[in-house]
């Protein structure tokens, strides 16, 4: 099992940048695939970015060249850097962990993107 919490979110005028983080309650280390999902009102949560733990990552098509996903297993923690950010982009962004085939999830940091 694996806590995670994230931080970060908040709001930020179109255009502007954030730094997502999500640190976890135990190593990562063995997590293989940690991730950046969001969810807007009325929407499905989707795909931002995925991250394995030999680097290889993934993005969703509409946040590519818009951020960047990346870990540090040593401090336990996931980063999303989100650059160019657009209204469309306000959600709630929740971090997840592949355990054993089981998904954990934090409890998700609000993003508003002003226009």
């Amino acid at each position: 099992q694996v806590l995670l919490v994230e931080s970060g979110g908040g709001l930020v005028q179109a255009g502007g940048s954030l730094r997502l983080s999500c640190i976890a309650s135990r190593s990562i280390f063995s997590i293989n695939t940690m991730g950046w999902y969001r969810q807007a009102p009325g929407k499905q949560r989707e795909l931002v970015a995925t991250i394995t733990s030999g680097g290889s990552t993934n993005y969703a098509e509409s946040m590519k060249g818009r951020c960047t996903i990346s870990r540090d297993n040593a401090k336990n923690t996931v980063y999303l850097q989100m650059n160019s950010l657009k209204p469309e982009d306000t959600a709630v962004y929740y971090c997840n962990g592949v355990v054993s085939g089981l998904h954990y999830w934090g409890t998700g940091t609000l993003v508003t993107v002003s226009s």
